[in-house]
């Protein structure tokens, strides 16, 4: 398994994309900085320029080409070859993912405390209430944590799709398709009030757990379900996705 790991640890970071992409995570937060308004300060620091949105773009792209590619160009085959068996070569493609994850949004809180001190200087204080009557930077830490939830449930589904369509660009498509239409996706869903008790808890509908961390007044009228409801069914939808994944990947002739 560390042999695993360490090998996709390896093919990461020298992988230009993976470089390329927290240098892109810079500019497009400087962007978000300049588009925002002046009484979103808060907000801004809070979500830390909007990062969220732009990892999880970075992670769809990033983790369809680690493994669909694979499949595109055969590789996998070496790997299962010098790997004991499927689950050691599925699990250390994931942490691996995983693990980028967490730097991506490590780096996120990062850029934000540099902007915060020079391009977008700001006189907003870190230990101001805001959200949750919580500091600004306990928003900011929490916003991470509960977007490496919502990312990996993200990077669970373009895994699965990896495992059943062997296009790269197919599965980078419907990911992203996943990820930015969730919303009006789940809304459509639960339009009709009789089914909103069970049609709530679809899985597009936990793609909205930051956002509605950040928004919750907004979102929970569209979710209909609090955040600890949200953060619970993400969870479980990771496990069932990265299960059913698993088992389309172990039954996958290569």
């Amino acid at each position: 398994m560390a042999y695993s790991i360490k090998q996709e640890f390896y093919k990461l970071i020298h992988r230009k994309i993976t470089w390329i992409s927290a240098i892109l995570l810079l500019f497009l937060m400087i962007l978000t900085g300049f588009a925002m308004a002046e009484d979103t300060k808060k907000l801004v620091l809070a979500l830390t320029y909007d990062s969220s949105d732009f990892i999880m773009f970075i992670l769809v792209i990033v983790g369809a080409t680690s493994f669909s590619m694979e499949f595109q160009n055969n590789a996998i085959l070496t790997l299962l070859y010098k790997s004991a068996n499927k689950i050691e070569v599925y699990l250390s493609k994931y942490l691996a993912i995983f693990i980028y994850d967490i730097f991506l949004h490590v780096l996120a809180i990062i850029y934000t405390i540099i902007l915060r001190y020079t391009i977008f200087r700001s006189n907003v204080n870190w230990n101001s209430i805001y959200l949750y009557h919580q500091p600004i930077w306990i928003n900011m830490l929490k916003v991470s944590a509960i977007d490496l939830v919502t990312t990996m449930l993200i990077i669970t589904i373009v895994f699965l799709l990896s495992c059943i369509i062997n296009n790269n660009a197919v599965v980078i498509t419907v990911s992203l398709l996943v990820t930015f239409l969730g919303q009006g996706i789940s809304s459509s869903l639960t339009r009709r009030h009789m089914l909103v008790g069970i049609m709530k808890w679809n899985p597009f509908n936990m793609v909205n757990l930051t956002r509605q961390y950040g928004n919750f007044i907004t979102y929970v009228e569209i979710t209909h379900l609090r955040n600890p409801q949200i953060l619970l069914g993400s969870i479980i939808y990771i496990m069932i996705f990265f299960i059913i994944g698993y088992l389309i990947f172990r039954k996958k002739r290569f």
